[in-house]
């Protein structure tokens, strides 16, 4: 599938501010076998006095900027078009919880996909006794590690609510488990959580979805969001798949990845810092649009 896609990110201060430092991790990556950036680019205004691309450990790309004269809002705009090419697995070679152990202990490996990085708690992830109580029962003996995110993927659609009122960007893991309601970005991280108490690698990935208007009514301009969901390391023959509990599903050809982490800390679309005072306001609009090929 070939798309392009727009992503604006909007800010409005209530007075003007005297700087600020911002890094961004906005713009889709190549990544083989999954996805192919065919162009990209990132409009920034007003025009900052710093800026600077390159990657994060994890090769996510990133943009640093600096500003140095006042100004009183922030406008982002990403565009990009992307050929989605994901190469699906026709069996499930991933071994048993017991297999995947011994292939994670025999790696050496510490570069940015070294599944070592991918199963320690972190501020985001504590342990939370619940969801491990949760986790154990996915696990069967003989199943598959596949088979058994598969089967925390579908309970987690199942048992929870998608609710965009329940939760913030900075809920607890261990709330929105309690409360069974919350946004991708929960559902991401109750499941990573869940995959770690088992043994198993997991990551978070943020990215673009496209959404199919009902039947009848045309596709909206801007109405689409980013949304989160989990790849997890089957093993040395099947590798990194991904799984999105939200829509209870594998990624398909409708999942664009901006960027991988260990949970959202890692991939969050912008971060900063700025001298400000008084309120601000931020809008939000993504459009991710198939392009007809030929």
């Amino acid at each position: 599938m070939l798309y392009d896609i727009r992503l604006s990110l909007h800010y409005q201060y209530g007075y003007p501010v005297a700087g600020g430092r911002h890094l961004l991790r906005v713009t889709p990556p190549t990544l083989p076998g999954i996805q192919r950036v065919i162009d990209s680019s990132l409009t920034v205004t007003p025009k900052p006095g710093e800026r600077s691309d390159t990657h994060d450990f994890f090769r996510n790309a990133t943009t640093a900027l600096g500003f140095n004269a006042p100004h009183d809002s922030l406008e982002l705009v990403m565009r990009a078009r992307v050929a989605v090419e994901r190469e699906t697995a026709a069996f499930d070679m991933s071994p048993d919880l017991d297999g995947l152990a011994a292939e994670i202990a025999a790696i050496r490996s510490l570069g940015s996909r070294s599944p070592h990085h991918f199963r320690s708690q972190t501020a985001r992830l504590p342990f939370v006794p619940e969801i491990a109580a949760y986790a154990e029962k996915s696990r069967a003996p003989g199943r598959s590690v596949r088979a058994t995110v598969e089967d925390l993927c579908r309970r987690i659609y199942r048992d929870f609510a998608y609710d965009p009122d329940a939760t913030l960007v900075d809920t607890p893991i261990a709330e929105a488990f309690a409360g069974k309601r919350g946004v991708c970005q929960d559902f991401a991280h109750i499941m990573i959580a869940a995959c770690h108490t088992l043994g198993i690698p997991a990551g978070y990935v943020s990215g673009f979805i496209r959404t199919i208007p009902p039947e009848g009514k045309e596709r909206l301009e801007g109405a689409d969001a980013m949304h989160a969901w989990v790849q997890a390391w089957c093993g040395r023959e099947a590798g990194w798949v991904e799984f999105d509990p939200t829509n209870d599903m594998p990624a398909s050809d409708d999942h664009i990845i901006v960027a991988l982490g260990r949970d959202y800390r890692d991939v969050s679309p912008i971060v900063g810092v700025l001298q400000a005072g008084g309120r601000h306001s931020t809008q939000q609009s993504v459009d991710v649009k198939p392009v007809a090929e030929g």
